[in-house]
């Protein structure tokens, strides 16, 4: 995924957890002219579950350790579902009013709400 959006013009790192951890660390961050973004990412065959507390971690991160305006800052779940990679951004709205859902599942027939594109910016 790091790839990827290296191609799309972000500016990508993995970071290497070795076991689940209550840090607030995400397992991509990407940055994008003045847009960053905190990825939790699954590789599935159909389907992908994002439980409410790892999503919690990504706006935890994002708040805790980003020093930007909230509208610059993005918590997306990303799921690899065979050759397909499926983007859904979470919204700020739900985490601050503690609206999360307890998980967040991505269908392969899904399509996400976010994409990435060179010359606007958002499609993978």
């Amino acid at each position: 995924m790091v790839k990827l959006l290296k191609k799309h013009g972000c500016n990508a790192v993995r970071i290497p957890v070795s076991n689940p951890s209550l840090s607030p660390l995400p397992d991509i961050m990407a940055r994008r002219e003045t847009e960053i973004y905190a990825f939790e990412v699954k590789n599935a065959s159909y389907y992908a579950y994002f439980p409410k507390q790892q999503i919690d971690k990504l706006f935890r991160f994002l708040n805790e350790l980003i020093p930007v305006d909230k509208e610059h800052k993005h918590a997306v779940v990303a799921a690899h579902l065979g050759k397909k990679w499926i983007f859904r951004e979470i919204s700020w709205n739900d985490w601050e009013r503690d609206k999360l859902p307890d998980k967040v599942r991505i269908l392969k027939r899904d399509r996400g709400n976010l994409t990435f594109e060179k010359a606007e910016s958002t499609v993978i």
